[in-house]
């Protein structure tokens, strides 16, 4: 019985099979379009010629098989979803407009961003709730009836509804839902209360609008993933990945679609423990963790402290302050435009730019073949020496020196230098685009670059990793052999989770234990059923987790703080400041001893734990000396010129150590020990580099 997990992404999409022997296959694929499984099936079969069966076979005799995508993320940024209509209380239809108030930069004036839904497609709804759930004013039916009318007027696909107060009375917004489905039943429509129950206006507004716009678009993506799989022969469970770090099975996924944004970025984090857990001493738990995932469009960075995967509400698509907030708690991981399809260019002043922009999978780079002419941090790393076109892929895609030469050509015209020189430039800018934002991520956190461990996941990941972590002053990167399709693996370890929330405002100073018990007792349910909906032998097993968003009193802004017993009374309420206390001061270094709390929102978080694949290194066909394959030479900045020697990973001896200059190839990525840094084949024949810092 086989595993497969699949991470779509903007350039490759990765594929990787698992079965109950201890085996793992790994494939990548160009995406191909709108039909997700076009790109499966050509990583299938390269996958199904190694096993030795067909694609068929293969997914017949699959018990599971997860997905992740960015799919969801690049049509919100490229503004590809439905044509949405934004349903609000009367007097508040600039909600999407004034988000929070925030903006990038304190000095300086800044217009307001564009709304994502616009002002000619919100509609004011007359009606009003109270903040303590009584009936301000009377919910106009025709006043919801004329909205819906001027909607489909304007040929709207999807409707997000966000009411004042919903959260804590929600008759007039599911009396709007109503209305929605008698007269405009081919609508999608999400209900804010039902999608993310938050006191915060323009979280929930955000959220609502999201989901909206991505349900006609993603329930056809996924839908029609499901019916080639199924059509192809899959007879096993189908998951999603979502933005939690686990899955969510098809029907809802596509309910509740803003939860697959991120979905295939959350899974690197997941892979991350997963290796650390085998090699690294202590294990996960023992370490601070970077996790970085270097795809062909994107570098993602996240954090795991001490074995937990950092979540976070702050999700921004299209810039902080500016664009829209996902509103929703999610594996907190921060993407920039640094991948190997980057495009290097020239600025108005002259300067040398890599990215934002990418080559993505069409035209692609250069160095592909396919039509692309503009010089890209992968051509770089070709040019440099880094990169193999006999090992690009497993050698399932050729790749062309030349074109990477003449693209680099006309950049090194202009600015006076080498082909070589432009090349390796292009790559230091492309590496300290990268160190600026993980020093954002980690320092806003309270974490020391310096005193983490770099988890480097993404097929681009070994190209510049070494020189990454030294910028960073850190020691030690470990670098996964299944580097290659990192978050792909990630959903290979991971489970079925789903949180529920309620709002109930509650202050530890004089608190209500009844009420405390029957917000718990509200979302223990949701929870509950959730788990009861799988089917029986999905799971081995099953837990809740409770926690709860509290703040100081008058303060603006909650943490989530865990209620590991599951309840709050008077005699649970002092751990429960101490808690806080020590997460206040780890965030913002300050705690304040004898404070109360103001509880805000109740949260239960379920998760099914599912059958995990044991991977077995295979000592077959490894050599007992880490004797390189051929010598090549590679360009490094300083020294110009240099021997490397080439090494294949799966051929070298566990614990061999290799000193840089040096490359080693897996299929699906390739590691770069630069001069001073020294690599270890670990017990798990991942790759431990130690960068001298």
């Amino acid at each position: 019985m086989f595993t497969i997990s699949v991470d779509t992404g903007g350039t490759f999409t990765d594929v990787v099979v698992a079965d109950a022997e201890g085996g793992i296959w790994l494939a990548k694929a160009l995406t191909a379009g709108d039909r997700a499984y076009s790109a499966i099936d050509s990583a299938l079969q390269d996958i199904g010629t190694r096993l030795g069966i067909s694609p068929r076979e293969l997914l017949a005799r699959t018990g599971r098989f997860n997905y992740g995508t960015t799919r969801s993320t690049n049509a919100v940024v490229e503004g590809a979803t439905a044509r949405t209509a934004f349903f609000t209380t009367a007097g508040f239809p600039d909600i999407l407009l004034l988000r929070e108030g925030g903006k990038p930069d304190p000095f300086r004036p800044m217009p307001y961003g564009r709304p994502y839904v616009p002002r000619h497609l919100t509609f004011e709804i007359e009606e009003r709730i109270d903040s303590d759930g009584s009936v301000y004013r009377p919910l106009d039916e025709d006043s919801v009836v004329r909205a819906i009318e001027s909607a489909r007027a304007q040929r709207v696909e999807a409707v997000a509804v966000c009411l004042l107060w919903s959260v804590a009375n929600a008759a007039h917004e599911r009396r709007v839902g109503e209305l929605l489905a008698t007269h405009a039943p081919e609508l999608a429509v999400t209900l804010s209360h039902q999608l993310n129950p938050t006191i915060r206006e323009y979280r929930r507004a955000s959220a609502t609008a999201l989901d909206a716009s991505l349900k006609p678009l993603m329930q056809a993506y996924l839908r029609t993933l499901e019916t080639d799989l199924r059509d192809a022969g899959l007879a096993g469970d189908l998951f999603i990945s979502t933005s939690y770090g686990g899955s969510w099975r098809v029907p809802e996924i596509v309910d509740k679609p803003i939860y697959s944004i991120g979905s295939g970025p959350s899974m690197a984090p997941v892979a991350a423990v997963h290796y650390a857990d085998a090699d690294l001493p202590g294990g996960a738990a023992a370490h601070d963790l970077l996790v970085t995932d270097t795809g062909g469009t994107t570098f993602d960075v996240g954090l795991v402290r001490g074995g937990e995967i950092q979540q976070t509400g702050e999700t921004w698509l299209g810039g902080r302050w500016v664009g829209a907030i996902t509103g929703i708690r999610a594996v907190d991981v921060k993407s920039i435009g640094a991948g190997g399809g980057s495009i290097a260019w020239i600025d108005s002043g002259g300067l040398l730019r890599v990215g934002p922009r990418s080559a993505g999978s069409s035209p692609g780079p250069a160095c592909y073949g396919r039509g692309g002419t503009e010089p890209t941090v992968t051509d770089a790393a070709l040019l440099l020496g880094y990169l193999s076109g006999e090992n690009f892929l497993g050698g399932r895609l050729p790749i062309d020196k030349g074109e990477a030469r003449t693209a680099y050509a006309a950049l090194a015209a202009q600015l006076d230098m080498s082909v070589e020189e432009a090349a390796h430039a292009a790559l230091t800018i492309a590496t300290d685009n990268i160190v600026t934002a993980v020093r954002e991520a980690t320092i806003a956190q309270g974490v020391d670059p310096r005193e983490v461990t770099i988890v480097a996941g993404g097929g681009a990941a070994g190209v510049n990793v070494g020189r990454i972590a030294a910028e960073l002053g850190t020691r030690t990167v470990l670098l996964p052999s299944t580097a290659g399709a990192m978050s792909a693996c990630g959903a290979l370890f991971s489970d079925v989770v789903s949180e529920f929330t309620t709002v109930d405002f509650t202050a530890t100073a004089s608190l209500d234990a009844a009420r405390a018990a029957e917000a718990l007792a509200t979302v223990r349910a949701g929870a509950q059923r959730f788990l009861d909906g799988l089917a029986d032998g999905t799971t081995k097993e099953q837990q809740i987790d409770f926690s709860v968003e509290a703040r100081y009193p008058q303060q603006v802004w909650e943490l989530t703080v865990p209620l590991p017993e599951g309840r709050l009374t008077s005699a649970d309420t002092p751990a429960l400041h101490e808690d806080f206390h020590r997460v206040h001061e780890r965030m913002f270094g300050v705690r304040e001893p004898g404070q109360t709390l103001e509880v805000v929102a109740w949260k239960a978080r379920a998760t099914a734990v599912l059958e995990k694949p044991t991977v077995i290194v295979d000592p077959a066909g490894r050599r007992e000396s880490a004797t390189p394959e051929r010598v090549s030479q590679a360009f490094f900045g300083g020294t110009g010129w240099v021997d490397v020697a080439i090494h294949r990973g799966d051929r070298l001896p566990i614990g061999a150590e290799i000193a840089g200059p040096a490359v080693i190839q897996e299929p699906t990525t390739t590691i770069v020990a630069y001069p001073g840094q020294r690599i270890r084949v670990t017990a798990g024949g991942n790759y431990l580099l130690e960068t001298g810092s």
